[in-house]
Parts: C-alpha cells; sequence; structure tokens
C-alpha cells in the first residue's frame, strides 16, 4: 500500500533519516550540472559528503539512470495507478547501494 507525507521507508545506509536529493541538467549535457543532497539537518555526515558519495556511486546520466532504475520496461500504468513513492519493487526504492555508501563514507 502506498504511503503518504514525508516519513521516510527507509534509509538503509543509516547517514540519515530524511534525505532530498537535487540533480539540475542542461539540454546537451550528459552529466547533471548540478547535485545537491540535503538531509535536513539529520545526516550523521554532512551534506556536502553524501553528495560526494553519490556522485562516487552512481552514473547520474540520463542514460545512466534508464539503465539503474530499468525505465525501458513497461511499469508505468501501474506506477500512475499506485504511485510512485514508498511503493515496493519499485526501482527507485531499492537499497543496493547501501552497504557501498557505507563503506565510503568510513573513509571520510
Amino acid at each position: 500500500m502506498p504511503r503518504t507525507g514525508i516519513e521516510p521507508v527507509r534509509w538503509a545506509a543509516g547517514l540519515a533519516a530524511q534525505v532530498q536529493v537535487q540533480l539540475a541538467y542542461a539540454i546537451g549535457v550528459a552529466e547533471p550540472v548540478s547535485v545537491r543532497v540535503d538531509s535536513f539537518g539529520t545526516g550523521v555526515i554532512s551534506d556536502e559528503a553524501m553528495t560526494e558519495l553519490l556522485r562516487k556511486t552512481c552514473d547520474m546520466t540520463p542514460g545512466g539512470i534508464i539503465r539503474k532504475l530499468n525505465l525501458r520496461r513497461p511499469i508505468y500504468k501501474d506506477t500512475a495507478m499506485t504511485g510512485h513513492f514508498g511503493v515496493e519493487n519499485r526501482p527507485w526504492e531499492a537499497t543496493d547501494l547501501a552497504d557501498q555508501l557505507k563503506e565510503l563514507a568510513k573513509s571520510l
């Protein structure tokens, strides 16, 4: 069942209780021109450090995002009916990078 509000579902790496990632792109530029992580003061490391960890672990080019989230498969009808966030089995709800992020955070 979809969740509502800003209540976090899980933050598997334990780096923050709440986080928002902001990406900005320019036409014709594959890499984001801006990446920003905001933990709303709940981070165990700085927002700047989390931003660097994100840059090190994720391919944030449009192609990289398409591959990571498997966006070429037809899940859009179901997503439109049940919501985007807080729903199990959505690729963007996966926590598969948690261990890598934890390890990288130890070196900061």
